[in-house]
């Protein structure tokens, strides 16, 4: 099978690419190393092509996209605190984008374009865990730009018989998750700021939780998605159905490290949920999902991943 995959060389897509490779198939990968590298594809990149390119050049993607079988859709502006700094980039990335991917996927008869949607999409709804028929209201841009992804995905199934299905994903986490950048995800900045011997930054007070899942697990539902039968048109949450606070992931940290973390508190940010969990009974049912690696253990993998870079 021919697989193209945009955002490639980021984290989330750099891992699955590895895994559709491992499994046989054709892959080109889609990015324009605004937030990918390079080398996150060394390990492949004999076995793959690779396109330099932006999602918001409708002509570079519908040329990609032409004799592909999937579209794995994750190049996108990921960063809550940024939207809400930046939103009409934001909203250029991910709602142009998705809507560039989805013609170039129609016009190419593409079988079924798997989108990596968000869990921000819920918004700050006070029923835990989340579950997919619960009304969205996301309250950052971002946010409300994967739930446009999402309606448009459906529409275009709708309308033009693409099938097309969203993951929403919880608070991603592991190797290769760059912490080079103010909007990377929490735990990659926990790290590093321990590693450099600095205190690591809490927005809040700390006892916001979030359903940390680890990139293996998530790499496993994108895959399913794309082979599952009769999902299209359906949203699945993809995490672990557990909440840690950031104040218990601190004290992970700690013990894998064997230092203080001496956190600096700062006041939340605007754009940021307060608890998220996942609800993945319906991703259980329909994909076979089942997350096989535990919050524990995927943070002293992506410790010791970290460690072992130079």
């Amino acid at each position: 099978m021919r697989y193209v995959v945009t955002g490639g060389a980021g984290f989330i897509g750099s891992n699955t690419v590895d895994e559709l490779v491992r499994r046989g198939h054709h892959v080109t990968v889609f990015d324009d190393l605004s937030a990918g590298k390079k080398q996150n594809l060394a390990d492949v990149r004999d076995k793959i092509d690779f396109v330099e390119g932006t999602v918001t050049d409708a002509a570079a993607i519908a040329a990609t996209c032409r004799g592909a079988d999937y579209v794995l859709h994750l190049a996108a502006r990921t960063s809550v605190p940024r939207s809400v700094k930046d939103p009409a980039g934001t909203n250029r990335v991910n709602v142009d984008g998705i809507v560039n991917v989805l013609l170039a996927a129609r016009d190419a008869g593409v079988r079924r374009v798997v989108f990596s949607s968000s869990s921000s999409v819920y918004g700050e709804t006070p029923t835990l865990p989340k579950r997919e028929d619960m009304p969205p209201a996301p309250i950052s841009p971002y946010g409300v730009s994967k739930l446009i992804g999402e309606l448009y995905g459906n529409v275009f199934q709708r309308c033009y018989g693409t099938e097309f299905v969203s993951l929403r994903y919880f608070n991603v986490f592991g190797p290769r998750q760059d912490p080079s950048s103010p909007y990377s995800g929490v735990l990659s900045l926990f790290i590093a700021a321990m590693r450099s011997g600095s205190s690591p930054t809490v927005y809040g007070d700390g006892e916001q939780s979030r359903d940390f899942t680890y990139v293996e697990n998530v790499v496993k539902g994108n895959l399913q998605a794309f082979e599952a039968p009769g999902v299209g048109g359906m949203a699945f949450n993809l995490g672990t159905c557990g909440r840690y606070t950031l104040n218990q992931t601190l004290l992970l940290l700690e013990k894998f490290s064997g230092q203080a973390a001496n956190a600096k508190y700062s006041e939340p940010r605007s754009g940021d949920i307060r608890d998220s969990q996942a609800d993945i009974s319906l991703a259980r049912q329909k994909l076979g999902f089942n997350p096989v690696v535990g919050f524990e253990e995927g943070l002293r993998r992506t410790w010791d991943w970290h460690c072992a870079q130079q």
